[in-house]
């Protein structure tokens, strides 16, 4: 089994950064496609970014392109997301997941909020 804990959510003014951490303990996710996930009041959740095991591809999803950025660190069993140039409609709750071919693993959600 995989447990992931997220942190780094908060308010935050629209512009500003914040950086959310998914730290991983159980097993290790060194083989695992990380993803980050929002999902924002009476909204689907949608994957925001998501990066392969050796770090070797990533995607975006076209609303954070150019101002977010996802990145792993396999020796901390640990995914980040960095977010620039924050917007009002980056408020959600944020979540990072861990699979293969879906994801099965879930950390629990952290609330972003950008005030305008």
């Amino acid at each position: 089994q995989v447990q992931l804990v997220v942190s780094g959510g908060g308010l935050v003014q629209a512009g500003g950064s914040l950086r959310l951490s998914c730290a991983a303990s159980g097993r290790t996710v060194n083989r695992y496609t990380m993803g980050w996930f929002r999902q924002a009041p009476g909204k689907a959740r949608e994957l925001v970014a998501s990066i392969r095991p050796s770090s070797e591809s990533t995607y975006y999803a076209d609303s954070v392109k150019g101002r977010f950025t996802i990145s792993r660190d396999n020796t901390l069993n640990t995914v980040y997301l960095q977010m620039n140039s924050l917007k009002p409609e980056d408020t959600a709750v944020y979540y990072c997941a861990a699979g293969g071919q879906s994801y099965d693993y879930w950390g629990q959600g952290t609330q972003v909020t950008v005030s305008s």
